[in-house]
């Protein structure tokens, strides 16, 4: 099988420990243990239930307390319509690999997370693209997506938050794209990894498979719920489309790690004092790079509603990567090139890191700037 290259990851692999200030990280500032204990409600002592967990594979689709768990996050999925992955990157690769076959009519949204559009046409579907714009606040046009969801189309892929935009789409647009999808018997794949970090209200974005008969949602530990080392995830979905997704999970998962099934469960039982701390540094951070970019006239933007990441125009005579790298190269700051998500003339700025990163390198940027 053959794939296009994963430019986002490539670009993180290549420089991610090259550089000093990391304004290209997507997480949310990764909690420790001792942080998510005292998060939590527990100590140091309850690390000593770990010293009787028997290092076996464990329960194969995620332990039932941790299921019970991501199942609080929904208001209609109940553990049966939900499997543990490696991951959301697994979470999203099961899933395409569940319901795309070759010559199948996939259509997903531009700018996305690449695998949405990569992986379909390595399977050999006809993949079609709805391009996102900034003058439309970085949102699907609608009339564009009815034109392109033919009656037989097997599935949309979207993702809500959007990265790298920082874009939102609302519930009732949701239940619009599900009206268009139900014209044509469609699946919805929505990855909602960054779902929790809304800036606005309780935080909590609507989510597709809550929405939809034929919704499906991934998500995981590592953007919102700022535990990444976990390298766990999951699908919510009807359980005739898990079903499908655990038979491909038998050729690659098995299951996940019984430590990272603890630790998860832990986060998720208390999900609501995770995400407070999620919202309070990406709200408190966003506000200081709004300030920032309006005091820069090279840099443009339409400002996040939700996520971690902004997608900002930068007006200068040089390619993204050049840009970045000679960004990095001089100042040790790490932004990503828009050309590594097929958007030239944009870089991608992950705003979730901890404030003296972010109060430390955009000084640095503006005198970049000004030398450029």
């Amino acid at each position: 099988m053959k794939i296009e290259p994963f430019g986002v990851e490539i670009w993180m692999n290549e420089y991610e420990t090259k550089c000093a200030l990391n304004l290209a990280e997507t997480c949310v500032e990764s909690l420790t243990i001792a942080e998510l204990l005292t998060l939590t409600g527990r100590n140091a002592d309850d690390l000593s239930a770990l010293l009787e967990m028997k290092m076996t594979y464990g329960a194969i689709e995620g332990s039932e307390r941790l299921r019970a768990a991501i199942s609080g996050l929904y208001a209609q999925q109940p553990p049966e319509n939900i499997v543990v992955t490696h991951g959301t990157i697994g979470a999203n690769m099961l899933v395409h690999r569940a319901l795309v076959e070759r010559g199948d009519r996939v259509v997903s949204i531009v700018p996305t997370y690449q695998q949405h559009y990569s992986i379909p046409a390595s399977i050999g579907a006809d993949v079609h693209m709805l391009h996102l714009r900034e003058d439309q606040n970085w949102l699907p046009d609608l009339d564009a997506l009815r034109a392109l969801v033919q009656p037989g189309t097997k599935l949309i892929a979207l993702t809500n938050p959007n990265n790298p935009t920082g874009a939102l789409i609302p519930r009732e647009m949701l239940l619009e794209i599900a009206e268009i999808a139900r014209a044509a018997d469609a699946w919805v794949l929505c990855d909602e990894v960054y779902r929790g970090t809304d800036q606005a209200g309780s935080g909590m974005t609507a989510s597709m498979a809550d929405l939809y008969e034929k919704g499906i949602s991934t998500a995981g530990m590592s953007k919102a719920y700022s535990l990444a080392g976990l390298r766990l995830g999951w699908v919510a979905a009807p359980r005739v489309l898990i079903d499908q997704v655990l038979i491909q999970r038998d050729y690659d998962t098995i299951s996940v790690g019984v430590i990272d099934d603890h630790f998860a469960t832990l986060a998720l039982e208390n999900h609501e004092r995770v995400l407070a701390r999620s919202r309070a540094i990406t709200r408190g951070n966003l506000a200081v790079l709004a300030e920032w970019i309006a005091a820069e006239p090279k840099l443009s933007w339409v400002r996040p509603a939700s996520g971690t990441t902004a997608l900002v125009k930068v007006d200068l005579p040089i390619s993204s990567r050049d840009f970045c790298v000679a960004l990095l190269e001089e100042t040790g700051v790490m932004f990503t090139p828009g050309s590594a998500l097929g958007m030239e003339g944009y870089v991608r700025i992950g705003y979730a890191n901890t404030p003296a990163i972010l109060a430390e390198g955009l000084p640095l940027v503006s005198a970049f700037l000004a030398r450029h």
